[in-house]
């Protein structure tokens, strides 16, 4: 009897994990590269160096959309680099305040420039 107990517990709670796992939302959009890493710092302050390039940034998300996670800033230091995540992930999980590493291109936008993503993780 305690055998049977045991064996049914074991499953219920692999079970729940493997569900658990496969409920959450994914923390990587999209394949990386191994595009060279630039600083935020530099994509804002030199833009014109990176632009049309494919490039990995890493930074703390701030300001994400609220409405449905399509862009975040990426915030290190002073500077904050708009990151647009439309063409990989369009419905994001809402992040502000943790890590990402980022893969894109970096584009005009407006009077400023930001990144499309191509790849996207959060840590």
């Amino acid at each position: 009897m305690r055998t049977i107990l045991l064996i049914c517990l074991l499953t219920l709670v692999g079970g729940g994990y493997f569900g658990w796992r496969a409920m959450r939302m994914p923390s990587r959009y999209g394949s990386f590269t191994g595009a060279p890493t630039a600083n935020v710092t530099d994509l804002v302050e030199r833009p014109k160096d990176f632009l049309g390039k494919l490039v990995t940034v890493e930074g703390t998300i701030t300001d994400q959309c609220k409405t449905m996670g399509c862009f975040f800033f990426i915030h290190t230091g002073k500077e904050n680099l708009r990151i647009d995540l439309q063409e990989i992930a369009m419905n994001a999980p809402m992040n502000e305040g943790r890590m990402a590493r980022v893969e894109g291109i970096l584009v005009p936008y407006g009077e400023t420039y930001h990144v499309n993503a191509t790849a996207i993780e959060f840590r």
